[in-house]
């Protein structure tokens, strides 16, 4: 791999954090008392180096991609259904596109690597490495040069878009096998406890899915490596993903998480730089079931829990009003100061 990760600064700047947290013990409330808002509003600051932060043009990515293992029927759609959910995306009638419209988030989708050769038009870049990946039962899913451009090419995305907030979603029939392999593998777990339904299997399809699995982790046991994990279990998406993850965070961007696929790739990426996670707020828990496994693993506590486990960046769309809330408390929520309003005192304390 010659991949090049950019620097990526540690965010730990104590004074700043107990400027904010003063900040918002001082707002015309009882203490702690707007709870893991007010946790939310102290690492957007952080992250932002603001204690007035306010977040500009809010970029929602989703990258979409095919994958070779869909030939082996982990899916319960055929991969058809990849394609076709773009073109769903293009016109805004997905889930995604819908909420994007309502929160005032751009939207831009981001083909990685789809077997389909879309026309041009507003909203799309074509970053296709292949038509697909290969099945990774026969061998790496990306060689060596395509995962370096695939990362390559999600840094370059991020470079070129504004903002200082990334939204990610994805889109790829068969990538819950890739995200529950890499889950396996860099986090050391059994292939059984990370596998779940993904689109909608039933009880027997899911053993059978794991069946596949395990061979995947069969044919490729020698592999540990972040980067060689990743070529080897694969999504093109996933792995622009981590290329775009990695330049936000260079960029101190905050990074809203969706679900369990674009949680897989920020489990790689903070598996390459620890300081990652700083800026990653984690919008929900996935319905999908090594998503909670994935979250314990990178002790992420995430915003929601509303059972979703459709992808598409979903529920990272859904958390984005609770970080304008968070910003919107610290900039313009008065004082007991400023407002006049009277503290409470040590007799008070000393009562209870």
């Amino acid at each position: 791999m010659n991949f090049n990760i950019s620097s990526i600064t540690d965010l730990s700047d104590t004074a700043l954090a107990q400027r904010l947290q003063h900040k918002l013990d001082n707002k015309t409330k009882p203490l702690g008392s707007l709870g893991r808002l007010e946790a939310l509003a102290l690492q957007l600051g952080v992250i932002l180096g603001s204690e007035t932060p306010e977040l500009r043009a809010p970029q929602m990515v989703v990258f979409a991609g095919d994958h070779g293992l869909t030939a082996r029927g982990v899916s319960a759609y055929p991969a058809d259904v990849t394609w076709q959910m773009v073109e769903n995306f293009l016109a805004g009638g997905a889930c995604v596109s819908v909420l994007a419209r309502q929160y005032g988030l751009a939207l831009t989708v981001v083909d990685c690597g789809v077997c389909h050769d879309f026309a041009p038009r507003d909203g799309l870049l074509v970053r296709k490495i292949a038509p697909g990946t290969a099945d990774a039962c026969t061998g790496p899913a990306m060689t060596a040069s395509q995962c370096d451009q695939a990362l390559v090419n999600g840094q370059d995305i991020v470079k070129a878009l504004p903002g200082n907030a990334l939204l990610l979603g994805e889109m790829g029939i068969g990538n819950t096998s890739a995200a529950s392999l890499l889950l396996a593998r860099l986090a050391g777990l059994a292939i059984t406890d990370c596998t779940g339904a993904g689109t909608g299997l039933d009880d027997a399809a899911v053993a059978r899915k794991v069946t596949v699995l395990r061979e995947v982790l069969l044919r490729h046991a020698d592999v540990s490596e972040p980067l060689e994990v990743l070529a080897a279990f694969g999504g093109f998406e996933i792995a622009t993903m981590v290329g775009a993850v990695l330049q936000a965070a260079h960029e101190r961007r905050i990074i809203v998480v969706d679900g369990f696929i674009a949680s897989s790739a920020v489990l790689v990426a903070q598996a390459l730089a620890p300081q990652v996670m700083q800026r990653c707020v984690f919008a929900h828990r996935s319905g999908e079931r090594g998503h909670a496994l994935m979250l314990a693993h990178l002790g992420a506590q995430p915003l929601l829990d509303l059972g979703l486990r459709l992808g598409e960046g979903s529920g990272a769309a859904l958390a984005w009003p609770l970080l304008l809330s968070a910003c919107a408390v610290l900039r313009e929520m008065a004082s007991f100061e400023s407002a006049g309003v009277a503290e409470k005192s040590a007799r008070q304390d000393a009562c209870r």
